[in-house]
């Protein structure tokens, strides 16, 4: 089988094969994915940063586009001896991550077609340069939690709970659902955040890591991602909890 790294992050155009993931997944949603022939490679947990979301990969990596892959110091040498099999280029990151907020924001950074959205104060200066490079806008925001804030839905369309970052987006076109904070479990947290918990598989299937029908706005979420002809597979039947995103990172190649 022939497989590409996908060209726009979060945005596969066809059925995803890898996707990247925080170690600590369940053994549920890692078997979920592997029934539907996606393999999951898993960060290594970063000592530096608080347990909650130590192995998040929306914390520790940033994908800039098809092979090329921005990766905390933290944890570069690890995660590359990790991926000695994978056709992909890994580049370190300037930003050394430590615990507290906003010293753990540097490489969340949400991604919808043209554009990346972050706290521009605090974004990995390699990352911004990358970014820059490959013809990206950027996108002002106070939220330094940006790419778990959004569950992307397509190159045009995502759904979050943070106003700032709707507010900022609708201004740029993109069609957005503003959904309640909460319903998202993260442990060792008050709540987690949609985009954590989320992630395209397919051009047109999401993957959750629980069922929605725990959110109050169940059937909003479901019938703004129809719009876009795209549907919703959940890889558990309890709360979908934030595991720092289901990252698309290999494709079929059609």
């Amino acid at each position: 089988m022939n497989y590409r790294a996908i060209e726009m992050p979060l945005l596969p155009k066809s059925r995803v094969v890898s996707v990247i993931m925080d170690s600590r997944i369940s053994a549920k949603i890692e078997n979920g994915l592997k029934g539907l022939g996606i393999e999951t490679i898993k960060v290594p947990i970063c000592k530096e940063v608080y347990s909650a979301i130590s192995g998040h990969p929306d914390i520790l990596i940033h994908h800039i586009e098809r092979e090329s892959i921005v990766v905390a110091p933290n944890i570069y040498t690890n995660f590359k001896n990790r991926l000695f099999d994978k056709e992909l280029k890994v580049i370190k990151g300037d930003s050394i991550l430590s615990s507290n907020y906003p010293n753990n924001i540097a490489y969340n950074i949400g991604r919808v077609g043209k554009y990346a959205i972050h706290n521009l104060k605090y974004t990995d200066k390699v990352t911004l340069k990358l970014l820059e490079q490959n013809g990206i806008s950027f996108i002002d925001v106070k939220q330094g939690y940006a790419k778990c804030s959004m569950c992307v839905v397509n190159d045009n369309a995502i759904i979050t709970s943070d106003k700032g970052i709707a507010k900022a987006l609708e201004k740029n076109g993109v069609d957005v659902l503003i959904i309640s904070h909460g319903n998202i479990s993260l442990p060792g947290l008050e709540y987690g955040f949609i985009g954590g918990a989320s992630g395209l598989i397919n051009k047109k299937l999401m993957a959750f890591t629980g069922s929605l029908r725990w959110h109050p706005e169940f059937e909003q979420i479901i019938n703004f991602s129809r719009k876009y002809q795209i549907e919703a597979v959940f890889l558990d039947e309890n709360m979908p909890i934030d595991v720092g995103s289901i990252i698309p990172i290999f494709e079929i190649v059609q």
